[in-house]
């Protein structure tokens, strides 16, 4: 298997009325696996803007860029995949999220605002993000297995 070098994307934590925003990122809605909005990084484009982009597809949601809380690695190595994703405080700025809105790639299919509390009732990753999300601290969360 030819190295790869690691995928880079970014994603946002958004807080509203103490609740936190979550994706279901699964074609088909194969997963049970909740996860922070945000993406792929497109060369040529900033964190923040390829972050603006992402969110909106997957919510339909405007976002202002704030700090970045977290750095979070993950990788299969069977495949040979390594990611690293960025996750920055947003906050919403234009929109409501919709039930009739659909992700134009198609991987999102479900979007959704989790409390603290609700979030030990769901599958979610990292492990790290109700401190990441609800926290102070700048976080690192080492590498880790992929899971669907």
């Amino acid at each position: 298997m030819k190295p790869r070098s690691p995928r880079l994307a970014v994603r946002a934590l958004i807080l509203h009325q103490d609740r936190l925003l979550m994706v279901n990122a699964f074609r088909g809605n194969v997963s049970d696996l909740w996860c922070a909005p945000g993406g792929g990084v497109h060369l040529g484009q900033s964190l923040h803007e390829n972050l603006i982009r992402e969110v909106h597809e997957e919510t339909g949601l405007s976002v202002a860029v704030g700090e970045p809380v977290l750095v979070n690695e993950f990788h299969a190595p069977e495949h040979g995949f390594h990611q690293v994703d960025l996750y920055f405080r947003c906050a919403i700025t234009g929109g409501v999220l919709d039930d009739t809105w659909r992700d134009p790639e198609g991987v999102v299919t479900k979007r959704r605002f989790f409390s603290r509390a609700e979030m030990a009732s769901i599958r979610f990753k990292p492990d790290t993000l109700p401190e990441a999300a609800w926290g102070g601290a700048m976080l690192y969360d080492p590498l880790e297995l992929l899971v669907r």
